[in-house]
């Protein structure tokens, strides 16, 4: 039996590369599918079209700045129309590892005004109910993907994290939580599991798990 949420649940999870966001939205997703919810993992860049392109860039060779931006828009646009709307008015639990805080931050390394990218970002996207930065040392980052991947790619080079973790730290935003991400992962899974409680009880879901089943 599954269970769902009026307006259903997004968070998003955000950090440089090798902050751990993937390993922390499997966590979280297994935990909140274990509690009866319905869940929804994915992930930016999508594997659509722009997303594809976008990553092929990665390691054959960025695209312009402004090739690049289009593209993180309109996959995101995509993505936010096909997926997110629908699953969340649907009462699901969507946990999206990387979304269009990472177009602020990387586009906003490349030169781009990180307040502009915001605004028309959140013109197509939904916001987040609750928000996880993953803050990590670029050093640190740059280690961890290296000793994953063998190499590091354009996008994650020491000088461009430091200015992408920078705008990272400026976002504010009454739904954001950051964590240190150098801690064990299961210390950051178990707050924001809480994270994910205390935002649901302020939405008058005193009890995650209690919103009761609503089919097979």
């Amino acid at each position: 039996m599954k269970s769902t949420l009026p307006g259903g649940f997004l968070l998003a999870l955000e950090g440089i590369d090798g902050a751990g966001k993937s390993v922390q939205a499997r966590a979280i997703s297994a935990a909140l599918a274990a509690r009866g919810f319905e869940v929804v993992l994915t992930h930016e860049p999508t594997n659509g079209p722009w997303g594809r392109l976008l990553r092929e860039s990665a390691t054959r060779g960025r695209l312009s700045p402004a090739e690049e931006l289009a593209a993180f828009l309109q996959d995101r646009e995509q993505h936010v129309r096909e997926l997110i709307r629908p699953s969340l008015a649907a009462g699901k639990v969507v946990i999206t590892d990387r979304y269009y805080f990472s177009t602020v931050a990387y586009q906003g390394a490349r030169g781009f005004d990180p307040e502009d990218l915001l605004r028309r970002n959140e013109a197509i996207a939904v916001e987040p109910h609750l928000l996880v930065l993953l803050d990590l040392d670029p050093a640190t980052s740059l280690g961890r993907v290296d000793r994953r991947d063998g190499r590091t790619n354009e996008f994650e080079q020491l000088a461009e994290l430091t200015r992408v973790r920078e705008i990272f730290l400026g976002l504010r935003k009454p739904y954001l939580l950051r964590l240190d991400a150098a801690r064990p992962a299961a210390e950051l899974t178990a707050e924001i599991l809480a994270a994910v409680d205390r935002t649901l009880a302020a939405r008058g879901i005193e009890n995650p798990a209690a919103t009761g089943p609503t089919g097979p």
